[in-house]
């Protein structure tokens, strides 16, 4: 079970710069669908990678589906060397983003991002117009579904304005 709170405390108190995208986004935003795990898009600087890997070295970050014992180091070479991550960690599943499909990179995203405080933890998350956007362009069933009660909450928001 992740624990949502810890995983964005964690980042966040680390100074590690990220953008929650994903179902966790979808949720600030008013969704009631359940996600199991956090979706960020990290920014890939040197700095910031060095700031990460630290963060969550602590954890024991290891790649999600990989067999036990696969050799497996998290470090900063290792995430200049990748891009996406999807790892398990002690405080739950986490899905470090280099780039996202519709949306690039976090240079690229942060401009269509909003400054949230879920949990009380203070972070850049995906605005609704984009987060529709990515979940559109990355053409999954489930993020179809998602899209449907999304744009319902749009829609609900500017009937308001």
């Amino acid at each position: 079970m992740t624990d949502f709170k810890a995983v964005l405390r964690t980042l966040a108190e680390g100074g590690v710069e990220f953008i929650v995208v994903g179902g966790v986004a979808a949720t600030i935003h008013g969704s009631s669908r359940l996600t199991r795990d956090v979706d960020v898009v990290y920014r890939r600087t040197a700095s910031n990678i060095a700031r990460l890997a630290a963060t969550l070295t602590p954890y024991q970050p290891y790649l999600r589906g990989a067999p036990p014992g696969l050799p497996f180091r998290w470090d900063a070479a290792t995430i200049e060397r990748g891009l996406n991550f999807t790892l398990t960690t002690q405080l739950g599943s986490l899905d470090l983003l280099g780039e996202i499909t519709g949306g690039g990179s976090y240079e690229a995203l942060r401009p269509f991002t909003q400054v949230v405080r879920p949990f009380g933890v203070e972070c850049r998350c995906l605005d609704l117009g984009h987060l529709i956007e990515v979940k559109r362009a990355a053409g999954r069933p489930k993020d179809f579904e998602a899209i449907a009660e999304l744009e319902a909450i749009r829609e609900e928001r500017e009937k308001k304005s």
